[in-house]
C-alpha cells in the first residue's frame, strides 16, 4: 500500500516539475531561430498565455514611431501555428540597433484575420481595454543593440467587456 501511494506521489511530482518547465527550456521557434545565437541584433519573444492551443501565431516587428501598427508598415512578420504545449519562443532579427514594438496576435481559428475570439499583446504588455487596443510606440518600445534581447508578451483576450490575460 504504501509503495502505490509513493509511486503516484513520485509520478505527481514529475509530472508537476514537466508542468513547470521554464520557457527557456522551449526551443526557439521560427526561420530566424539562428539569429538569436549570434550577435546581430534580434528580439527573443516568448509569448505565452494562451486561451486555447489551437490556430497561428503572429508575431510582427514595427519601428517604435508613428508607423506602429500601420498596415502593411512592419519590418518582420512570422506566422507559425501554435505548439501544443508551453510558451512560445520566437526570434525576431532587427535590421539595426534601434527602437523597436513587437505586436503579437493569437488566431485561435486560423482564419487569418482579427476576430473577437483572437488574442493579442504588445512588448512591455500594456493594459489593454475595448477603447484602448492599439496601444502608442512609445509606450511598448524597446531599445535592441547588437545582442539578443529577451521580451515576454502575456495575451490577452476579450472576457465579456474586458480586456486581459486569460490568468488575472
Amino acid at each position: 500500500m504504501l509503495k502505490r501511494i509513493a509511486a503516484k506521489v513520485a509520478i505527481g511530482l514529475a509530472l508537476g516539475v514537466i508542468a513547470a518547465t521554464p520557457a527557456a527550456a522551449q526551443p526557439v521557434l521560427g526561420p530566424y531561430a539562428a539569429a538569436c545565437r549570434g550577435n546581430d541584433g534580434a528580439v527573443l519573444v516568448t509569448v505565452d498565455g494562451f486561451k486555447q492551443r489551437t490556430g497561428n501565431l503572429r508575431v510582427q516587428l514595427y519601428r517604435a514611431d508613428n508607423s506602429f501598427l500601420e498596415r502593411g508598415r512592419w519590418l518582420q512578420r512570422i506566422d507559425l501555428p501554435v505548439t501544443r504545449a508551453g510558451a512560445m519562443r520566437i526570434c525576431v532579427p532587427v535590421p539595426q540597433p534601434g527602437s523597436y514594438a513587437i505586436a503579437v496576435r493569437h488566431d485561435m481559428d486560423s482564419s487569418g484575420s482579427s476576430g473577437w475570439n483572437d488574442g493579442g499583446g504588445f512588448s512591455r504588455n500594456p493594459r489593454l481595454s475595448l477603447t484602448n487596443l492599439r496601444p502608442s510606440a512609445r509606450s511598448v518600445a524597446i531599445n535592441v543593440g547588437n545582442t539578443t534581447l529577451p521580451v515576454n508578451v502575456v495575451l490577452n483576450y476579450r472576457f465579456g467587456l474586458s480586456i486581459r490575460p486569460v490568468r488575472g
